[in-house]
């Protein structure tokens, strides 16, 4: 195919009015939500898409000062410009001439995910065939479309909260129930006790990435091993991003204390996923089709885990679009079965009087125009050409971007 135009839209969705959660320490105030939304033209008029949203290790922007515009802009220019009147025939050539651009590393990684995925959606727009199938091809699998996931939330409150929101993903029907703790060593292990005792047939998750993003030395190695045991006592089913990111030794420290670790989304590359799951310390390994160079990337880390004790489970926080590229993946590949599903508020595919939204993502839902198919915790991935969803284009006018981080941390003084 011929690549005619690639553009990138840098999209904003407000969270008005601006919410404040206090943690151990400070408080965190959430903005907005941003998103990138990358097209591919083709020179016969057809259109790939692909979403790019908070960056792996969701914060990257605040710390490091870039933003998703920034992203947007190198996306219609040296990406564009490494692209545009090209005929692409395989796949990975698309990498090729991206990482013979002089974009930063991290940068061409991100991009190549964007592009390998609405790549993926053109070919299966071009053929008829939804992505799982594409890529059962290639994996030499049959589909399995209808997908467990664990719904991913509990961000920053008193320990009843994260036990009511759980009560309800539990009788949603949800795998497991992800939340994030760093409200204070004592109300985190509370928070454990009480989780245990809510759900019922739901998994319990935290992700304590919140641990290595605090200021501070509250949260020191030996405290952070005390809720990590605390944990297993209480039959977590995995801590996820217990140590930073390029602490190998502390993950491995952590990784015979009674719990299955989890971790990855932080990794800027293919190669970095594959180098956690070689500490041994993972047990779980997080990938995303949008940070991890798209469908091609995700298969070098799924063919390094298959026949060993470690199980891919995608990382996903974002649209309704980056969880269904993700869900195709998860459709196709050996050996990998559940799904991360953020919860935003006023969610329409969930049915239950009460709603267990962690805050505002309108852009979330209304980037597609379909409804998706959520039952009892378990989605059905569209069987449609490409992606099988429509995008709506009007939210690049809906949805225009704002400046600045979309989240603060502000630490007591």
């Amino acid at each position: 195919m011929r690549i005619s135009e690639v553009r990138g839209y840098a999209l904003s969705s407000p969270i008005d009015p601006v919410q404040s959660r206090p943690f151990h320490g400070g408080r965190r105030r959430l903005l907005k939500r941003d998103v990138v939304l990358v097209t591919v033209e083709t020179a016969d008029g057809e259109i790939g898409f692909a979403s790019a949203g908070a960056s792996s290790s969701a914060m990257r922007e605040y710390f490091e000062g870039d933003s998703q515009a920034s992203f947007a802009d190198l996306v219609e220019g040296e990406v564009a410009d490494a692209l545009e009147g090209e005929t692409i025939e395989e796949i990975a050539d698309a990498h090729a001439l991206i990482d013979a651009t002089n974009l930063p590393e991290r940068v061409r990684h991100e991009a190549a995910s964007a592009i390998d995925v609405a790549l993926y959606d053109l070919r299966g727009k071009r053929v008829g065939a939804p992505i799982y199938e594409l890529l059962c091809a290639e994996y030499g699998t049959e589909p399995d479309d209808d997908l467990p996931m664990y719904a991913s939330g509990g961000m920053y409150m008193r320990p009843e909260g994260y036990a009511d929101q759980a009560r309800i993903v539990d009788e949603l029907g949800f795998f497991g129930y992800k939340y994030r703790p760093g409200i204070g060593p004592d109300e985190d292990v509370r928070t454990i006790d009480l989780l245990a005792e809510t759900v019922e047939e739901t998994e319990v998750m935290l992700d304590a990435h919140t641990w290595w993003k605090l200021d501070g030395d509250v949260y020191d190695a030996a405290t952070r091993a005390e809720i990590v045991e605390h944990a297993g006592e209480r039959d977590a089913f995995w801590v996820e991003e217990p140590a930073a990111p390029d602490d190998y030794d502390g993950y491995v420290d952590l990784a015979g204390r009674g719990v299955p670790l989890a971790g990855g989304e932080s990794e800027s590359s293919p190669a970095g996923l594959i180098s956690l799951a070689e500490t041994g310390a993972v047990s779980f390994l997080q990938g995303d089709v949008r940070h991890h160079r798209g469908y091609t990337g995700c298969a070098e880390a799924i063919d390094y885990c298959l026949g060993t004790d470690v199980e891919f489970v995608p990382h996903n926080f974002g649209t309704w679009l980056g969880l269904i590229a993700n869900a195709h993946l998860v459709a196709a590949a050996p050996e990998v079965r559940l799904l991360e599903y953020p919860i935003f508020e006023d969610d329409p595919a969930l049915d239950h009087p009460e709603d267990p939204g962690m805050y505002p993502f309108e852009l979330a839902f209304d980037v597609i125009e379909e409804t998706i198919d959520v039952e009892d915790g378990t989605l059905s991935v569209p069987d449609g050409p490409g992606l099988g969803v429509t995008v709506d284009l009007d939210v690049i006018d809906e949805y225009p971007p704002t400046e600045g981080a979309w989240t603060e941390f502000i630490y007591d003084e």
